[in-house]
């Protein structure tokens, strides 16, 4: 018999539901149910979002897309004699826990909160007999975050729109993030290359094998290069020196989230989000610990497993524990190293990117419990026997002993097995040759590189890295060419302009200190408010003092062979929503234009016919990132676009929130999408393309009704809605976290 269901957890995601509910099995008092993330947040308009008057207090809502789920909650917890909030372990997850209590109204004797930092049943059993009060510090912590970011985002966006360009941004994290990158590309464009010579002597040993010396040094003068290689053709070479030294190489630890995002940057190629969303599906899924951390520790029950794990695959020789120093200085809360939950597990994951960080994860945990690898370094020197020539020279390297490198076999380094010889034996001269080469310039900063340096300068946290290179590639202040992060020509104009005018509010010190803080305060040592007012008000001065700076239209007189195509005239350099651009000197009274390469940019041609929504406006052809369009003229004040006539990118379905347009393609920044014909008026707008047909999944609430898309090969239809469990229909039925029985569409069940 089923035991009643009068007890209720709440976490975050409908997977660690799904996992949890299984650990607890059939006959669990139970019900698992998932928030799927926030469930309140500051409204967008900044006006009422915080009140500073009153001391810094934020105004939350509901978001627009949790209020079923928000009213779910009441229902199930209205009948619950217990409820446990069960988020993730982390400044974040304690937020969290607190919004659903105050939406609960719950008093604290019925609803509390438990924490795990991992999800097995031990754990989450261990957890429901310790439950405890929300920790305010934590929670006001991340509130105090969340308010910072707010008022240093609207404040400088705010100013910047006034300033530089309407619709650019900065913020109080992605900004110091940018700043490094700008810092590096200047280094890059300051770099003057040198021109420089390698040269290499084949050679052949007494006994015929053969063996490629390379010089120590890399002459800049060509004279001396010729005169290397001649004497190198015409001496007598012998081996000068054989040194070989045996060395240890030690383990690393286990993996933060920093170096584990830097790891699967290296050896798959992985952006840090990527990797994120890989671990933390192995988290939930109970695969692993909390993969957000900054902590190198192992806990004595998990170095009991390692070591069990270690004797029955490598045996008990290789076995060495050890216990590693957390680096960072900032480490937060007593979270362990990411680690795996059962190590008898050797893959665990339901995709390819899963298994290959679950491997990763299991083998570098494994491989920080065993002994040193040892190699033996060899490194051979030769010369002619007059010795007028730099010494010439090859290194080898040999694995005595795998150690650790047998549990991380991806960690070894290429082999180079070097010949035998003896000092003064002679060698042959096969060949002796140069080969031109220029210096190259500081290389640019990696994804993982990025995430490196945030975590050196103490700017961020384990949980913002990935969201932190996020922003700043979705709001075009950077590029990636395959790792690479390149600042475009409006990240560097917005830089520019942060590092002119606000330099101490972007600086490392600032950033870091204010990091310090926000750790005292969930350390219970700082206060909320104390924080704030001593921020803020130096900060609203500084943004006041900027006021009235004129605004940036030029960036800079172009090249005096660039001429305006109009009128003959001069060209200065300009930012549009595209990048740097070539305008004429004399705007606004000529309006010719050219590419930031010369090439003539058409300006924007009447069509004959007026603006209708505006109809002070006259409707003009212009070219975008997307191609030509019609607009009107009196952009940005009417926003008015024309449809196109041809009805090819049409999907023929109404849209269903203004009942008036079609939704049509469209093309964006990330890819193809489906929005109101009717744009801006209605912003109705959906990611793939609708199918006509209405959700029929009966919901608590009732019947669905969304708007229905195209999915997979595999999904080929779904709900929009994402909080709609038909969203995933592919996991219906094997749904079982405790919320309501799965049940198909009605499309699909026609079919």
């Amino acid at each position: 018999m089923t035991a009643s269901k009068n007890h209720l957890i709440i976490v975050e995601s409908p997977t660690k539901a799904k996992t949890i509910t299984k650990f607890l099995g059939p006959k669990s008092p139970y019900t698992v149910f998932a928030s799927v993330g926030h469930v309140r947040d500051l409204p967008k308009s900044n006006k009422k979002a915080i009140d500073i008057a009153g001391g810094f207090i934020p105004y939350y809502e509901i978001s627009a897309d949790k209020t079923e789920v928000v009213a779910e909650l009441r229902q199930l917890a209205k009948k619950s004699q217990e409820i446990l909030l069960a988020t993730d372990p982390d400044r974040e997850g304690e937020a969290i826990a607190w919004h659903i209590s105050e939406l609960l109204d719950g008093d604290c004797e019925k609803t509390k909160r438990v924490v795990f930092h991992e999800i097995t049943k031990s754990a989450i059993d261990e957890a429901i007999k310790n439950p405890r009060p929300i920790d305010q510090n934590l929670r006001i912590a991340q509130e105090a975050r969340r308010v910072l970011d707010r008022l240093v985002g609207y404040d400088l966006s705010g100013l910047i729109w006034r300033k530089v360009r309407y619709g650019l941004s900065a913020g109080r994290v992605q900004s110091p993030a940018l700043r490094i990158l700008m810092e590096k590309e200047r280094e890059i464009k300051k770099f003057k290359a040198e021109t420089f010579w390698t040269i290499a002597a084949e050679m052949l040993t007494k006994n015929n094998e053969k063996i490629t010396l390379n010089c120590a040094e890399e002459p800049r003068d060509e004279k001396l290069v010729k005169n290397i290689i001649e004497l190198g053709n015409t001496g007598n070479w012998i081996v000068t020196e054989v040194k070989a030294q045996e060395v240890k190489r030690s383990p690393r630890a286990p993996f933060t989230t920093s170096t584990l995002q830097q790891t699967a940057s290296s050896r798959f190629g992985f952006a840090p989000s990527r990797t994120m969303r890989a671990a933390q599906k192995l988290y939930e899924a109970g695969h692993i610990t909390y993969m957000r951390t900054d902590s190198t520790n192992l806990s004595q029950e998990a170095i009991g497993h390692i070591q069990e794990t270690i004797i029955s695959e490598f045996g008990k020789e290789l076995l060495q524990t050890r216990v590693y120093k957390t680096t960072s200085k900032n480490a937060q809360e007593a979270h362990e190293a990411i680690r795996p939950s059962n190590f008898s597990e050797k893959s665990a994951g339901s995709t390819d990117d899963q298994h290959k960080v679950f491997s990763l994860i299991r083998q570098r945990t494994l491989a920080s419990q065993m002994i040193d690898a040892a190699l033996l370094k060899t490194k051979i020197t030769a010369n002619i026997t007059a010795g007028k020539i730099p010494n010439f020279s090859i290194n080898g390297t040999h694995i005595i002993n795998p150690g650790w490198l047998l549990a991380d076999p991806s960690a070894r380094n290429n082999e180079v097995d070097l010949p035998k010889v003896s000092p003064n034996e002679h060698l042959k001269l096969e060949k002796i040759y140069s080969q031109e080469k220029q210096t190259l310039p500081p290389p640019r900063y990696t994804e993982a590189g990025l995430v490196k340096e945030l975590e050196k300068r103490g700017i961020g946290r384990p949980s913002t890295y990935a969201s932190i290179i996020n922003t700043i590639v979705e709001r075009g202040y950077v590029s990636k060419e395959g790792r690479t992060l390149i600042p475009t020509d409006t990240g560097e104009v917005v830089s520019t302009f942060l590092e002119t005018n606000f330099t101490n509010y972007i600086s490392d010190s600032f950033t870091a200190e204010m990091e310090n803080e926000l750790d005292e305060i969930a350390n219970g040592r700082r206060d909320y408010k104390k924080t704030l007012e001593d921020f803020y008000g130096p900060f609203t001065k500084d943004i006041e003092a900027k006021a009235n700076i004129e605004k940036i239209t030029n960036l800079g007189e172009a090249d005096k062979s660039m001429k305006c195509p109009v009128c003959g005239s001069s060209m200065i350099i300009k930012l549009g929503r595209n990048g740097k651009f070539l305008s004429c000197a004399k705007y606004p009274d000529c309006a010719g234009a050219r590419t930031i390469d010369g090439k003539e940019l058409a300006g924007p041609k009447e069509t004959g016919e007026k603006c209708p929504d505006c109809k002070d406006g006259k409707q003009v052809e212009k070219e975008g990132r997307f191609g030509k369009f019609i607009a009107c003229s009196n952009y940005p004040k009417c926003k008015y676009i024309k449809n196109s006539e041809n009805n090819q990118n049409s999907s023929g379905v109404t849209c269903p929130v203004c009942k008036k347009g079609e939704l049509i393609e469209r093309r964006g920044r990330f890819g193809i999408f489906y929005s109101c014909s009717n744009y801006p008026k209605c912003k109705y707008a959906v990611k793939a393309r609708p199918t006509g047909r209405n959700c029929a999944y009966q919901r608590e609430t009732g019947i669905c009704g969304a708007l229905m898309i195209e999915g997979t090969k595999t999904i080929p239809e779904r709900c929009s809605d994402k909080t709609c469990p038909n969203h995933n229909p592919h996991k219906l039925k094997h749904q079982a976290i405790g919320r309501w029985p799965a049940q198909p569409t009605q499309q699909r069940a026609d079919r």
